[in-house]
């Protein structure tokens, strides 16, 4: 009862999903009146980012709303669906222009599966090429189906980029916060999920989190499943530094022991010895996972040893679904180290111990240490910054490193009609081409009856007493043939290649 009497309304965690280009980064700018795309490689957003922004509800009153900007390309599906179960509204944005995508229906099944409530945004509606009333049709068609046009899923009309409609998408947030009626109590300590992670070079180990219930005070510890950190430096998302904060805000936390993991849980304590406790516990419970998904490689075939860096700890996650997708029977990448920061002298020396092994960067360095310690070894090192380029180059090692197969390919079949003179090693036949064609170095099967004899080899090929290169399926020819078995009519001669695939 008590409980119940400490809660207090707390506001909506709003994450924007959908497929990429469709406009969300676009639709937080003129919400925040900040760039965010024009800093992200190839203007894609690649890393979950959480802001607080102020509104006016229809009183006038000042309402928060926290929004999670999640990645649109479809490697990031896995943080896409950790910001779900972050977040408590889900807008689903989809733009006028290319309607509905593969993502976006991804992005709804991940929405659904999360339990929250969805708000369709109809984007780009200012477009030339806008056709809205498709893009709901298409909409219903693929089972998300809108308010008014057979279902209760609420939506909007806007323009990113111009502003149209953004009030009434702010106005339906608020209202539906006031329906399902979030709380939390701020007597608790603080709990919440790690959004991002990362190492500065300069200020540590860092993360950025969303307090889902309870406060947190400086001075306090915070523990997830393998970190911990004092919160001396607590500060809200524009970076200042505050003392105290309660449920649905934004956090980093500066000075983690470890890396936390990213989509982990956290929670706070008053002292150290409990944060270290729990933390314990969290890893007995990780442990008994590990035991039953460890070495999850299934490939009987060749496997490339590779080691992932990258600026923050949820790209890992976005290129190891990728390596999973490429992996198969015949040739599999296993990753044998991976973390957070430039790639090292570490690095290196692990990728060493493997001639075949192979080193990705994403939007991070290769130290000098590194540099002069691979003049030696000659690891494949590539860094990137955009996701599809980073996959596209993993698909040509994958097709230059796959194991080879020497494949026989038959060209051509002849039906021997006569036979004239032989020798010990050579027979002069004639017949007539059935299918593909016979050259005058085709390696060929001698086959009666369906049971192969024998091999040899064609060392003259004459058509009207001519000598020719090559004779084609209806033409008959003579021919030379350099084998030890007997050739008889109405043997077929069957010619081959060997190809490497």
């Amino acid at each position: 009862m008590k409980e119940e009497n400490n809660k207090k309304i707390r506001p909506p965690v709003v994450v924007i999903m959908g497929h990429v280009d469709h406009g969300k980064s676009t639709l937080l700018d003129y919400i925040r009146k900040t760039n965010v795309v024009g800093c992200e490689a190839g203007g894609i957003t690649q890393c979950i980012s959480a802001y607080e922004v102020s509104v006016k509800d229809e009183n006038k009153n000042d309402r928060l709303i926290t929004f999670l900007d999640t990645p649109g390309h479809e490697a990031f599906s896995k943080m896409r669906a950790r910001g779900a179960e972050a977040a408590d509204i889900a807008i689903l944005i989809v733009s006028a222009e290319d309607s509905v995508k593969a993502q976006t229906i991804e992005a709804y099944n991940t929405i659904i599966e999360s339990g929250i409530p969805c708000i369709v945004a109809i984007n780009k509606i200012d477009r030339p090429n806008a056709n809205i009333e498709k893009t709901k049709m298409d909409l219903i068609e693929k089972g998300i189906y809108l308010e008014g046009l057979g279902g209760d899923i609420p939506y909007v009309l806007i323009s990113a980029k111009e502003g149209t409609g953004i009030s009434d998408l702010l106005n339906m947030i608020i209202l539906f916060a006031d329906m399902q009626d979030f709380t939390g109590n701020p007597q608790k300590n603080a709990s919440g999920i790690i959004i991002e992670s990362q190492r500065n070079s300069k200020r540590g180990i860092e993360a950025t989190c969303i307090i889902k219930d309870g406060t947190l005070k400086s001075g306090m510890f915070v523990a997830t499943s393998n970190a911990i950190v004092n919160t001396r430096i607590l500060e809200n998302f524009l970076g200042k530094q505050i003392k105290e904060v309660s449920f649905s805000s934004p956090i980093k936390l500066v000075g983690f022991n470890k890396v936390p993991e990213v989509g982990d849980t956290f929670q706070s304590f008053n002292s150290k010895k409990e944060a270290e406790k729990y933390i314990k516990l969290s890893n007995e419970i990780k442990e008994d996972e590990k035991k039953i998904n460890k070495d999850k490689i299934s490939t009987q075939g060749k496997v490339i040893p590779i080691i992932i860096k990258t600026d923050v700890l949820g790209t890992i996650e976005a290129i190891e679904k990728e390596i999973e997708k490429l992996n198969n029977e015949e040739i599999a990448f296993k990753i044998i180290g991976k973390g957070v920061g430039t790639v090292n002298e570490s690095d290196i020396k692990l990728a060493g111990v493997d001639k075949e092994s192979i080193v990705i960067g994403f939007n991070t360095k290769i130290d000098s240490s590194a540099r002069d310690l691979n003049e030696s070894l000659g690891i494949e090192i590539k860094i990137f910054d955009i996701i599809y380029k980073l996959v596209d180059w993993l698909k040509e090692i994958i097709e230059n490193r796959r194991p080879r197969q020497e494949i026989t390919e038959v060209t051509g079949s002849l039906k021997v009609l006569k036979t004239f003179g032989s020798t010990k090693d050579k027979k002069v036949v004639g017949g007539k081409v059935i299918n593909g064609k016979i050259t005058s170095s085709s390696k060929i099967k001698i086959i009666r009856r369906e049971n192969e004899l024998g091999t040899g080899k064609i060392s003259e090929l004459q058509m009207n007493k001519m000598k020719t290169r090559e004779v084609t399926e209806g033409s008959e020819c003579g021919l030379q043939v350099e084998t030890k078995i007997d050739i008889a009519p109405g043997d077929i001669l069957e010619a081959f290649e060997l190809v490497i695939k």
